[in-house]
């Protein structure tokens, strides 16, 4: 997928979402950024990392509030996204969930304990 692919199953332009697309709640302006990045991610499937700027603006796009600077709101959603653990960057400006993956189980060293007795 790249950039100017979009988080649907069809391939378009990210000035081009259609939101009928994307099955969501109509009223996205109830929903926070991270949410709405979050239903998109899990639409778009595990297979389907998005690139973070296709995201953000697919975002501002459902989200219908105005934007006075296009960067300070990608850098504003892409901090929120960030923080969130629900997420996980997977390299080249791409973005996908935690649940995507299991989590890394580590295994428990075992250490040998040994007790000296010292005479009184």
């Amino acid at each position: 997928m790249d950039e100017n692919t979009v988080v649907t199953t069809n391939s378009v332009d990210a000035d081009e979402v259609d939101t009928n697309e994307v099955n969501a709640p109509k009223d996205f302006a109830d929903m926070s950024e991270v949410d709405i990045a979050y239903k998109l991610l899990a639409e778009s499937g595990k297979d389907n990392p998005v690139y973070f700027k296709t995201l953000i603006r697919t975002i501002i796009k459902l989200k219908g509030k105005p934007v006075q600077n296009e960067a300070s709101e990608i850098s504003e959603i892409y901090t929120m996204i960030n923080m969130d653990s629900r997420f996980q960057h997977v390299g080249d400006g791409r973005w996908g969930l935690t649940d995507w993956n299991p989590p890394e189980t580590k295994r428990a060293s075992r250490t040998r304990t040994t007790t000296t007795k010292t005479a009184p």
